[in-house]
């Protein structure tokens, strides 16, 4: 029997497992699939702790976005647990101040009720610029962030406010690791993706043409087959 590894898979920001739904058949060929939860803790250290204690004793790990934040954080407290890793549309960089307030202002509004308008507002940025219109796209992003709720939410701005400045690590980094990006992302720049692929040894960059900051919604195929060359190499 061939041994299969594992695979944990990280959602973003006011995403839920059906972020990766369109993935999983071609994923689960290669391993048995783990979608975490990172809606429960207010720090990366915490979310971290808890994923790893859920996890299987060694798998892939792939994190989206507010996943790759907390993918480092897995990094780095059991790297040896983790035997690859992708980064999905993510950056090493801790906040900016300026981000930090924005983070702050939208805790604040979406504890007055407001938290609907502030999803609406993102899911204007998370798609390419072609499919701002998609309704369907829309809806889903409303249902996620549904399923991660105001508290999970007040909890993930939190934790990404508090975040470690991750480029310092990404030299230490060991094990076969795919960047994945957009060519349009206006949440995180991809050059902020070639960043992190210059500094990870043996990485492979790919990005994705006419996509935005959710490939696996706006492009599953490619991101899948990326992902599956991941798994294979």
């Amino acid at each position: 029997m061939t041994e299969t590894l594992p695979i944990v898979l990280v959602p973003g920001l006011i995403c839920s497992p059906r972020i990766y739904a369109p993935l999983v058949p071609a994923l689960w060929r290669h391993g048995p699939v783990m979608i975490a939860n990172h809606i429960r803790d207010d720090s990366m250290g915490a979310i971290a702790r808890r994923i790893l204690s859920e996890a299987p004793p060694r798998f892939a790990l792939a994190g989206h976005s507010m996943g790759g934040y907390i993918a480092f954080e897995i990094m780095r407290q059991a790297p040896e647990r983790v035997a690859k890793l992708a980064l999905i549309n993510t950056q090493a960089r801790p906040d900016a101040p300026e981000a930090g307030a924005r983070r702050r202002t939208m805790i604040t509004r979406a504890r007055e009720g407001e938290y609907h308008a502030i999803v609406d507002g993102l899911a204007v940025n998370f798609v390419h610029p072609s499919r701002r219109e998609d309704a369907r796209l829309r809806r889903l992003v409303r249902d996620m962030a549904d399923d991660v709720g105001v508290d999970g939410f007040v909890k993930q701005q939190t934790a990404m406010i508090a975040r470690p400045d991750s480029r310092p690590t990404l030299t230490a980094i060991r094990c076969p690791t795919l960047v994945l990006t957009s060519d349009t992302d206006d949440m995180i720049p991809n050059s902020l993706s070639t960043e992190m692929a210059d500094e990870i040894a043996g990485s492979w960059l790919v990005v994705l043409d006419n996509c935005g900051h959710l490939p696996q919604l706006e492009q599953p195929e490619e991101t899948a087959q990326a992902l599956v060359e991941w798994l294979r190499g």
